[in-house]
């Protein structure tokens, strides 16, 4: 599980799977177990034809409870086709085959799953799964539109090589995309309706082709804001240095390489967005003249010549973002320190005209670059103070976008 996922807010909700007859069946079995890993109550149905790819054991095996099958069976409670909609904050259905596909659409109720899909009142997400002629059907196409108007979540399916050998788009979404998705619809939208803008990462500045001058950041506290914030209900984009990470489609991504390139990014993109959050950890200075340089240093025959090399201020894009922002928006600055958070954090706060000032300690190995953990304290424009404890860095995002509520 990728690190910027872990959010522990999720604690007793409750997702019912259901599991139709496609060979990606089996993919089900880690997505269960990585949401029972976050404490969430899952429980699932399998159709008659998801039998022949998986069984009820492998679910019973990872704590799956209960898990159904047959309508009318005889140790199941005799309202279990109900049991969903009174028990579960949303409903997966995956994968799902076009025949399931075009009983959901057509209110066909004639098994467990079908049944207890046709009574479930709450946020349901299908994620295909078949041949890709079956899936460019008019049909089938015909039967995902019907649901799409009614609200229904569709993670629709993967290009690439399929069980028959074909190729094409018809492979199941991404397990990632299968998992956020079940957690965004548990999540609050209490940010809904707003746009957010998430600057993340290092920057390279180079000396030559081949080195850069840059510091250890990997961009964590950034991703953890960014999916905190789509996990809200907020449209997100992000700003991203080079680093690595998965986002969910959509999620828009802007990559960027250098301070320059972040300047002209964030500065373009501001005036959309509500909440933005400069969580980059931008080089202040560049090497020059070599950074537009096609060469390569190389040693001397001597091998103890170093090369000269002069640096030049970057641009202060937190700065700038402070003197041209509006009124409605809201400003979210961090500052890296090694020591006095809360001085350097209130005089960064007043200089750079942010809301928000999140100053979170360096040279530790708990907190700061390279650390899945935090040691922050907080300031904001109305003077209120907080140290919090040393925390994991989705926590941090998850208390930095509650505190957005009181400035």
């Amino acid at each position: 599980m990728q690190p910027h996922f872990e959010f522990d807010i999720f604690h007793n909700k409750r997702v019912h799977v259901g599991i139709t007859g496609s060979i990606s069946a089996f993919k089900m079995v880690m997505v269960l177990r990585t949401l029972i890993k976050f404490g969430i109550h899952t429980s699932c149905t399998l159709t008659k034809s998801a039998h022949q790819f998986v069984t009820p054991l492998s679910f019973h095996a990872l704590g799956v409870d209960p898990v159904y099958s047959e309508l009318f069976n005889p140790l199941d409670d005799p309202f279990s086709h109900l049991a969903p909609s009174r028990t579960a904050q949303c409903q997966v259905i995956c994968p799902a085959t076009a025949n399931f596909i075009a009983k959901m659409a057509h209110g066909i109720a004639d098994d467990m799953l079908s049944c207890q899909t046709l009574a479930f009142p709450h946020q349901q997400i299908i994620a295909p799964a078949m041949n890709s002629m079956m899936w460019s059907s008019k049909p089938v196409q015909q039967n995902i539109q019907v649901l799409a108007s009614r609200n229904i979540s569709i993670l629709s399916p993967r290009e690439g090589l399929l069980a028959c050998g074909d190729t094409g788009h018809g492979k199941l979404a991404d397990e990632n995309d299968i998992f956020l998705a079940i957690l965004h619809a548990l999540s609050p939208h209490d940010l809904s309706g707003k746009r957010v803008l998430v600057c993340l990462g290092p920057t390279h500045e180079y000396f030559d082709v081949a080195r850069y001058w840059s510091n250890p950041s990997t961009g964590l506290m950034g991703a953890c804001l960014a999916i905190a914030a789509w996990f809200r209900g907020a449209d997100v984009h992000v700003v991203q240095g080079p680093c690595t990470f998965f986002f969910p489609e959509s999620i828009t991504i802007t990559p960027v390489t250098t301070a320059h390139q972040m300047y002209e990014a964030m500065v373009s993109e501001f005036p959309k967005f509500d909440i933005i959050c400069m969580a980059a950890a931008v080089a202040d200075f560049s090497p020059v003249p070599y950074s537009q340089s096609k060469n390569k240093f190389k040693r001397d025959i001597t091998g103890k010549t170093a090369p000269h090399i002069e640096f030049i201020s970057n641009p202060d894009i937190l700065a700038k973002l402070g003197y041209i922002k509006s009124q409605n928006q809201k400003l979210i600055g961090f500052c890296a320190e090694t020591s006095e958070l809360k001085m350097h954090a209130e005089e960064k706060l007043l200089r750079k005209q942010c809301d928000i000032m999140v100053a979170n300690f360096i040279g530790r190995d708990n907190s700061g670059f390279s650390s899945t953990t935090n040691d922050v304290e907080v300031v904001d424009k109305h003077g209120r103070y907080e140290k919090w404890p040393v925390l994991p860095k989705p926590e941090v995002a998850w208390r930095i976008l509650d505190w957005t509520n009181h400035v």
